[in-house]
């Protein structure tokens, strides 16, 4: 990958097109600084690859679409959320470069995107004059499967990741998120939590190199970052550190044909039975199998009840399974007929809801098959099993409180790999010692029902708090959560939420690495004044 060196570029060497000028001239006239960013981009990238093609300013027609067409959370896509003075969709390496070092010399904060699955929209909104840096166009990918490796650049999705490496083996895969519209660029940096994290932990844990844009405009790589820095964009949140331009992974090996089942159960059908057992069980089963509980209201008659779907992914065969599941978790009933056997890739499709029999170019789509939609989402862990009146109580609240809109709630089993990680192995550090990860996700159909749905959510998480972690309260930093808490006057209350007692080496690295707290959005880890 040929990279521009952003110290050896004078400004008078490249001569800027005339027709650049007048652009810069025309739209920006009012603000001095976002002129002096612009005309700064071009003599700071690579003349080869010119940057005026990645450029977007309000005035361009194209800017809204460019906007919009990676917000995947309605709440902020209305006419009212604040917009970027300048989006850049770099093209080539050293159009990242350029944003990060005339950003910086201009005093403008940037966001970076590189999927939009962003629950707070903190990638790509800013109470304050902002530039996007928008990397979906930075979507290579380099499978060699003699080595079980793979570089993927961050603007990838998951989905272009599974199907490349399912053109090269029905053998390898790579442990990740089930929705495949995903950045490889967010998602890696802030866990990757997917179905085989019991058998191979998460994507951090199968990644051995990176490139990152630091705040210099340097672009270094494991050996040149350091180990401080590697870790820390594990598990930390890239944004804090610098700009994610790329991924070595580490692919992992999966059988021609794995299984998978849903099994729909409601109250009145002994759901609350089959979680109580399931609780006992999940974290502790073979590590190959990993079985999501996922919670709904339902219209049953005349009546609201709740509905409980158990939905695996077992790394085997259909009958090992099932006589495991009989043993070990008999009262789900898991029956052949409920078993779909298949290639891993498939799976991914399986876990998407769509139809076993879509061609697997779907994947190479980079916009959810669903609408987007109006959303809050909430996470927690838990460490020790709900109890039954627990459970009955939560059933009555998600009852009660359900408005105009969809709860959905996902418990997500942990055990196995996952508890062979110490927790200061990479950043994250939610690893031994829970059972499973909740995620809670209200959904509802337009801004009118905002605030309510809000208040709903808040209400439904406040119901779980004798039941989850305590201080601190954990929480999964890709799931995004402004309630978390934000760093405004240096606060570290979020931090803790999110990291634990790895907070302290990513403030010594935030420190090290980005000691002026260039990159920072509202849940970045800060940089605290140097004793005198």
């Amino acid at each position: 990958m040929k990279v521009l060196n952003p110290f050896l570029v004078p400004f008078n060497v490249i001569l800027l097109p005339i027709f650049f000028f007048f652009v810069v001239s025309h739209v920006t006239a009012s603000n001095p600084s976002i002129d002096n960013f612009l005309l700064c981009l071009p003599s700071r990238s690579n003349p080869s690859h010119p940057i005026s093609h990645a450029i977007y300013t309000p005035s361009n027609s194209s800017f809204l679409n460019v906007l919009q067409y990676y917000v995947r959370e309605s709440r902020f896509n209305t006419s009212s959320t604040p917009k970027p003075l300048v989006i850049i969709t770099a093209l080539d390496v050293s159009h990242v470069q350029a944003t990060v070092i005339c950003a910086k010399a201009n005093n403008l904060e940037i966001r970076i995107r590189s999927g939009g699955h962003d629950y707070e929209g903190m990638s790509y909104v800013s109470n304050v004059p902002f530039v996007i840096l928008d990397m979906f166009n930075l979507r290579s990918i380099d499978i060699d499967i003699p080595s079980e490796t793979a570089w993927t650049q961050a603007g990838a999705t998951l989905g272009e990741l599974y199907y490349k490496i399912a053109q090269h083996s029905k053998t390898h895969a790579f442990p990740a998120g089930v929705c495949f519209t995903l950045g490889t660029g967010g998602h890696f940096s802030g866990g990757g939590y997917g179905n085989m994290l019991r058998q191979y932990g998460l994507s951090i844990d199968n990644i051995i190199d990176a490139l990152i844009v630091d705040a210099n405009g340097r672009i270094l790589n494991r050996k040149t970052m350091g180990e401080d820095l590697f870790w820390a964009i594990r598990g930390g949140g890239g944004a804090s550190f610098g700009v994610i331009v790329s991924w070595k992974i580490k692919l992992v090996r999966v059988p021609e044909t794995v299984t998978v089942f849903r099994v729909p159960k409601t109250l009145e059908q002994g759901a609350t039975d089959a979680l109580l057992q399931w609780q006992q069980v999940a974290s502790t089963i073979d590590r190959k199998l990993f079985i999501r509980v996922q919670q709904e209201v339902i219209q049953q008659g005349g009546n609201r009840t709740v509905q409980v779907s158990f939905i695996g992914l077992y790394l085997g065969r259909a009958n090992p399974l099932l006589s495991l599941m009989n043993k070990k978790l008999p009262l789900l009933g898991l029956q052949a007929q409920n078993c779909t056997e298949m290639p891993w890739v498939e799976t991914t499709l399986f876990w998407y809801d769509i139809p076993q029999d879509t061609p697997l170019e779907i994947l190479l789509e980079r916009t959810p098959t669903s609408a987007t939609s109006y959303t809050k989402k909430k996470s927690d862990f838990v460490k020790s099993p709900i109890p039954r009146e627990g459970l009955e109580m939560i059933w009555k609240k998600m009852i009660e409180l359900q408005l105009e809109n969809n709860f959905v709630i996902q418990w997500n089993p942990y055990g196995g790999r996952m508890n062979e990680i110490a927790e200061n192995a990479t950043a994250f550090p939610h690893r031994a010692g829970n059972l499973f990860k909740i995620q809670y996700i209200t959904i509802w159909g337009d801004d009118n029902g905002t605030s309510r749905n809000l208040e709903a959510t808040r209400k439904l998480h406040d119901a779980y708090t004798p039941f989850v972690s305590k201080n601190p309260r954990e929480a999964f930093l890709n799931y995004r959560d402004i309630d978390v808490g934000t760093n405004e006057n240096g606060s570290l209350d979020f931090a803790l939420d999110f990291f634990k007692g790895n907070v302290k080496r990513l403030l010594q690295v935030k420190a090290k690495v980005d000691p002026s707290n260039f990159f920072k959005y509202e849940q970045s880890m800060p940089v605290f004044p140097k004793k005198q």
